[in-house]
């Protein structure tokens, strides 16, 4: 596997980039040695955050973890990631066809419950009228909610906001 390190707000140090190669590589039974895993480091005040984006084959494996220690973050991260994957792993086997992803030479250190099926307990259909994005964050603030899908009438495509844990807003925007 590739591993792609960039830093927001901290230097990366030798001591950082060889912790992340090391957890990083415990993925590697994984992915094939094609796949990129890009790690961000970032540090906001006392809040040391590690970001890790592995996309492939049109999947995004993606895992965030903040924490006052870079070298707890780091271990955290890796730790969700390997969870999410054992979680998944028949439906990602399945998908994939083991093209970019293999369980063939995978050993899991704790068993963690595979998610059978995924279950969708409520179905709900709304109106969408065009707004633009300030509009459609006060609308989600107005609802209480996480997240929001409007039709932006900007971009006239349909758009999702939603609140981030650090307490800003994100954007979702379809590309084709």
């Amino acid at each position: 596997m590739k591993i792609i390190i960039t830093g927001k707000n901290i230097e990366v140090t030798e001591g950082l980039r060889e912790r992340v190669t090391k957890k990083i590589n415990k993925l590697d039974k994984f992915f094939t040695k094609e796949t990129e895993a890009h790690v961000t480091l970032s540090v906001q005040k006392a809040r040391q955050i590690v970001e890790v984006t592995i996309p492939f084959n049109g999947i995004v494996l993606r895992a965030e973890e903040s924490n006052d220690d870079m070298y707890n973050s780091i271990d955290k991260t890796v730790d969700l990631l390997e969870r999410q994957i054992r979680k998944n792993r028949t439906r990602l086997e399945r998908r994939l066809h083991e093209q970019y992803f293999s369980f063939e030479n995978a050993k899991f250190a704790e068993d963690v419950p595979e998610e059978k099926e995924f279950k969708i307990v409520r179905s709900k259909r709304f109106a969408v009228k065009p707004m633009d994005v300030e509009e459609a964050v006060l609308q989600m603030n107005l609802l209480g909610h996480e997240f929001f899908m409007f039709f932006n009438a900007d971009t006239k495509q349909v758009n999702v906001v939603y609140k981030r844990k650090d307490g800003n807003y994100g954007l979702i925007e379809p590309e084709f």
